[in-house]
C-alpha cells in the first residue's frame, strides 16, 4: 500500500532535509524522545509514523521525537530474493526525553521483545552524545500530518486497544482451533466439494496477537420498543451509538474517535485489513445516525475533522478500491450529509460544517452527494480540469 514518502538512507538524514526552524530544532534535541534499535540487518525496512527508510550499516535508531503516539513499523527484506516480509510493528506513547532501546533478533528477523532497562538503559541515557551521529533525526515535515491524524488516541486508549503481545501483524497469525472436533472418519473421500471444505481445519487467530477493538452493539433499538421505534431505529442509528458510548466511552466520547483513528492508521501504515473493515463500520454508524447530531455536536464537529484528514491521505487509487465494495464511501457520507441537513436537532453551526465538506469532497474526488443513487455505480460529477 502507497503512503509513504520515499525512504532515505538511514541516519543520513538530517536536520537540514527538514521544513524546521532553528527553535523547533533546538527544543525537540533537548525534549525529544529517542528510540535505539540495536543490530538491525541492513536493508530491513524501518519506518516510524507516515516515514520509512532502509537502513544502512550505521543506522541506530531515531532521536528527537515529539511527545505523543507514534506507530514503529519495520519489515525484513531478503537480499537473495528481494522480497519483503509481512510488516510488523508497534504503537508506544513516547515521553518527553524518554529512551526506548530495542535489541533486533537477527534468528526471527524482528524487533526482540525484551525491553531494555535498569542499570544498562541508564548506560545508553548517558552515552546519548555518542550515539547522536547514528540516530536520524525524526522527519519533522511531517508531523503536522501525523498529528492530524491521531490526536484523539490518548496513552490509556493506545493501551487499551493494541494486542495483548503488543505487536501489529499485516498477516494475522493463524492457528488450529484445537476445540474443533472431527467429525468424518479418516480416509474416507469427501462425496462434494461443499464436503471437503468443511474437512479444512478451522483456523483461529494467535491468542493475544488479536487488535482489541469493541465490537458494536447487535441490538438496533430498545428493549421493549413499539413497532413504530422498530421502524425508526432500524434507520436512525441513534441507539446504537448511544450504547456503544455508555459501554466503552462514557468518561470521554472522542476516544470513539480515537479508536477510527487508530483503525485508520493500522490499516493505512500497518497494512491490517482486519482494521480497515472495522473502521468501515464505525464510519457507517456515525454517518447513520440523526438523533445523536443534536445530542453530540462536538463529537460530530470533531468527526467531520477526522475524515477530512484521512481522506486526504488514502492514496487515489485507493479510492476506486473503496468505491467498488458497494460504493460505501459515496453512500456512506450521501446519508450523513442528507440526514444533517435535514436534522431539527443539528445546529446549524455543525450544519454549516458537514456542508463545507460536502462540498469541499464534490470539488476534490467530483462526488455527487445529491442525485438519489439507484445502483452500486459511483456517480461523478463533470467538473472542469482542476
Amino acid at each position: 500500500m502507497s503512503g509513504y514518502p520515499r525512504p532515505l538512507s538511514g541516519p543520513k538524514a538530517s536536520i537540514h532535509h527538514m521544513d524546521m526552524n532553528q527553535e523547533t530544532a533546538l527544543r525537540l534535541f533537548e525534549e525529544g524522545a529517542f528510540f535505539i534499535l540495536l543490530d538491525v540487518t541492513v536493508g530491513t525496512e524501518f519506518g516510524i509514523d507516515y516515514n520509512s527508510w532502509q537502513v544502512g550499516e550505521k543506522f541506530k535508531g531515531v532521536k528527537m521525537i515529539p511527545e505523543g503516539v507514534h506507530f514503529v513499523s519495520y519489515n525484513s527484506v531478503s537480499r537473495k530474493h528481494k522480497e519483503a516480509a509481512p510488516k510488523l510493528g508497534f504503537f508506544h506513547y513516547f515521553h518527553s526525553k524518554e529512551v526506548l532501546v530495542r535489541r533486533w533478533d537477527k534468528q526471527l528477523e524482528s524487533i526482540s521483545e525484551d525491553v531494555i532497562e535498569g542499570e544498562e538503559l541508564a548506560n545508553f541515557e548517558s552515552s546519548l552524545k555518542d550515539l547522536d551521529r547514528f540516530l536520524g533525526p525524526y522527519p519533522y515535515d511531517n508531523y503536522k500530518k501525523w498529528k492530524s491524524l491521531t490526536n484523539h488516541i490518548t496513552e490509556s486508549l493506545m493501551t487499551r486497544l493494541e494486542p495483548a503481545s503488543g505487536r501489529i501483524s499485516s498477516a494475522t497469525e493463524l492457528v488450529r482451533d484445537g476445540e474443533e472436533k472431527v467429525c468424518y472418519t479418516v480416509g474416507d473421500l469427501p462425496k462434494s466439494m461443499k464436503e471437503a471444505e468443511g474437512r479444512l481445519p478451522k483456523m483461529v487467530a494467535v491468542a493475544g496477537t488479536e487488535i482489541r477493538f469493541v465490537t458494536l452493539p447487535t441490538r438496533a433499538y430498545p428493549e421493549g420498543a413499539s413497532p413504530a421505534d422498530i421502524t425508526k431505529y432500524s434507520m436512525d442509528k441513534s441507539f446504537v451509538l448511544e450504547e456503544l458510548l455508555s459501554a466503552h466511552y462514557a468518561e470521554n466520547h472522542m476516544d470513539l474517535l480515537g479508536e477510527l483513528q487508530f483503525a485508520f492508521v493500522c490499516f493505512m501504515v500497518g497494512q491490517v485489513f482486519d482494521a480497515f473493515e472495522h473502521w468501515k463500520k464505525l464510519v457507517h454508524l456515525l454517518c447513520s445516525c440523526d438523533e445523536a447530531l443534536g445530542r453530540h455536536e462536538d463529537l460530530y464537529s470533531a468527526f467531520i475533522s477526522t475524515m477530512h484528514f484521512q481522506l486526504r491521505e488514502i492514496p487515489e487509487d485507493f479510492f476506486v478500491d473503496i468505491v467498488s465494495c458497494n460504493n460505501f464511501l459515496t453512500t456512506t457520507l450521501q446519508v450523513f450529509f442528507y440526514n444533517l441537513a435535514n436534522s431539527d436537532a443539528a445546529s446549524r453551526q455543525l450544519k454549516k460544517r458537514g456542508n463545507q465538506f460536502k462540498d469541499h469532497l464534490t470539488k476534490i474526488f467530483r462526488w455527487d452527494f445529491e442525485t438519489e443513487q439507484d445502483d452500486d455505480a459511483p456517480v461523478v460529477v463533470q467538473l472542469g480540469e482542476t
